[in-house]
């Protein structure tokens, strides 16, 4: 199994009070965008949360039109959209519009969610998310067919339709029912974890069989990549972003909470010193990235929690100098 994309870049758009201002990382990222086309990185991921006090991105979907609008060959992925806290008919029709806007490089994960606070501003209960994932879904696949359909009494007809037919749908999650969802609307899944954690491979196993005893092939799957950091110091590197790197990581062990804490990958993780540790962050040389990248896809986020653009852009400028030239040549 292998993923699409060997190398992604991502942007939550977050921003502590002690990291650079939104306004500054807006700009930086879509620059960021068109300077990763330009050399060749085959994906950007924009993910959704709301009510986050550091301003986590809560409109990924603009973020993908402005993206795609200074870009020319990369993949667009929103990853993930929080389903039941949107009215599916809106969200079918954003995909649609996004796609068109992109040419075809749209991808969109589609996910339950799991923090209660964002739940509770669009008035909606995490006890319902299941039921409203499902109708989400199949209100979005009939739609994005071309269907006339009808939802809670009203009849659904969204035109225009997305240039990619049919378009590039996953559903988003790291449990069960996850996967026996994707298999049931003939969509791909993306986990949580790198394939090669046990949980993981059972997962997708479990996806793989569902999709077989209902009658069709397995969808793409794809994966959360690893993070990577490229400098030519990683013990100066991570006394300047371990702060922006500490502040992701107990924000989102906080929202796990709300579901099930130890579910979350980055339990326990309260130090810069534990993160360290657990190698979920990689903070690597030119010559360890080219090593590391050649077993596994990565994952780049210039601009963590916050980090200043200009240490992002040494970072990202250091990758297309000295790693990945190697890469291609591997």
């Amino acid at each position: 199994m292998a993923s699409r994309f060997r190398s992604v870049l991502s942007f939550d758009m977050r921003a502590p009070e002690f990291g650079a201002p939104s306004s500054d990382l807006y700009d930086a990222a879509l620059q960021m965008c068109a300077f990763g086309d330009e050399i060749g990185i085959d994906g950007v991921i924009f993910p959704e949360h709301h009510a986050s006090q550091d301003g986590y991105n809560p409109v990924p979907a603009l973020m993908a039109a402005a993206a795609a609008a200074r870009t020319q060959r990369m993949e667009i992925i929103l990853g993930a959209i929080v389903l039941p806290l949107h009215d599916p008919v809106e969200v079918a029709e954003t995909i649609a519009v996004t796609d068109l806007i992109c040419g075809g490089r749209l991808t969109t994960t589609l996910a339950a969610g799991y923090v209660k606070a964002e739940f509770n501003m669009f008035g909606k209960s995490l006890s319902d998310r299941a039921r409203l994932m499902d109708e989400g879904l199949e209100v979005i696949t009939r739609a994005l067919a071309g269907e006339r359909l009808m939802y809670r009494g009203r009849e659904v007809f969204v035109r225009p339709l997305p240039r990619s037919r049919p378009p590039k749908l996953l559903v988003g999650g790291g449990v069960p029912a996850a996967a026996r969802r994707a298999a049931k609307f003939g969509l791909g899944l993306w986990t949580l974890q790198h394939p090669k954690m046990p949980d993981c491979q059972k997962l997708i196993a479990l996806y793989e069989e569902e999709c077989r005893a209902l009658g069709r092939e397995p969808g793409p799957v794809m994966w959360s990549h690893p993070a990577v950091h490229v400098t030519r110091d990683p013990d100066a590197a991570w006394e300047e972003i371990g702060p922006h790197i500490l502040h992701l990581v107990r924000s989102y062990a906080s929202w796990a909470g709300d579901v099930d804490t130890k579910s979350s990958p980055f339990y326990g993780m309260d130090t810069v010193e534990s993160i360290r540790a657990a190698g979920m962050i990689n903070v690597l040389t030119p010559e360890e990235t080219i090593e590391f990248a050649s077993k596994t896809p990565i994952s780049m986020a210039p601009l963590i929690s916050g980090l200043s653009p200009k240490i992002g852009w040494q970072m990202l400028e250091l990758f297309a100098a000295e790693v990945l030239p190697k890469l291609r040549n591997a």
